[in-house]
């Protein structure tokens, strides 16, 4: 068996990417969340698939100080010689609970999509990926804007329509509504712009890895690797066994 790749080759004078030139076709041509589309796809995106993927990676890149922000800073400030130490152990955050809560969503959407009953979904779990949020309440602007620009882009689909069901169907199992948060969205957006939901996960940390540099930049000019520290330790102090 014959094991080939389609993504890229090199010559002595070319580097080709998916068929096509890098320095001739790609290098000032495409931008580069086209470039992910690209790579990910095999296929330019439209007009409307750039602008919701550039949306979502806009959206995904900054979330303030949380554990993937904290880790890296803190390794930057213990290795600031490996800055892609501190950016991978940022990423190692990214999972169900903070930024990767996409993928779960998404799943959840592909079944409603598909024809799975939303109502059954909602009571199948007290939480559900990509309902409900700490601070942004009763709605996450984010939410609002990406969604808004789905409608406006022409790419409110089958999965944008599933989770305006998913939501519906929360909100009459809890009594009350429940705020869609942005991943929900961004896993929506995500999926009716062409992209396989399998590498959602992927987009996120694409996203996240630049903010993680943002960190990492601000601990350089203003360090608060020390204060975060010494935080931790004020906030969990030592107590004996009984």
């Amino acid at each position: 068996m014959t094991t080939t790749t389609t993504l890229c080759h090199s010559t002595a004078d070319d580097i080709v990417v998916r068929g096509r030139s890098l320095p001739r076709e790609l290098i000032g041509k495409l931008t580069f969340t086209e470039m992910i589309y690209f790579e990910l796809t095999g296929r330019e995106p439209t007009p409307a698939q750039r602008a919701v993927l550039d949306a979502c990676l806009v959206t995904l890149m900054e979330h303030g100080l949380t554990p993937s922000a904290i880790a890296t800073r803190l390794t930057y400030g213990s290795a600031p010689e490996a800055m892609q130490g501190a950016v991978a152990a940022g990423l190692l955050g990214v999972g169900s609970t903070f930024v990767g809560s996409t993928e779960g969503c998404v799943a959840l959407l592909a079944q409603i999509a598909g024809g799975a009953d939303p109502l059954a979904i909602a009571r199948g779990s007290k939480r559900l990926p990509g309902f409900g949020h700490p601070v942004h309440k009763p709605v996450d602007p984010r939410t609002v804007a990406l969604l808004a620009l789905a409608r406006a882009q022409g790419l409110f689909g089958a999965h944008c329509t599933a989770l305006e069901r998913l939501s519906q169907a929360v909100d009459q199992v809890a009594g009350r509504a429940i705020v869609v948060n942005a991943t929900a969205a961004v896993a929506a957006l995500i999926a009716d712009a062409g992209l396989p939901i399998e590498i959602l996960r992927g987009i996120a940390l694409i996203s996240r890895c630049a903010g993680l540099v943002g960190h990492i930049r601000e601990e350089q000019q203003s360090p608060a690797m020390r204060a975060l520290w010494e935080g931790a330790e004020a906030a969990v102090p030592y107590k004996e066994q009984p």
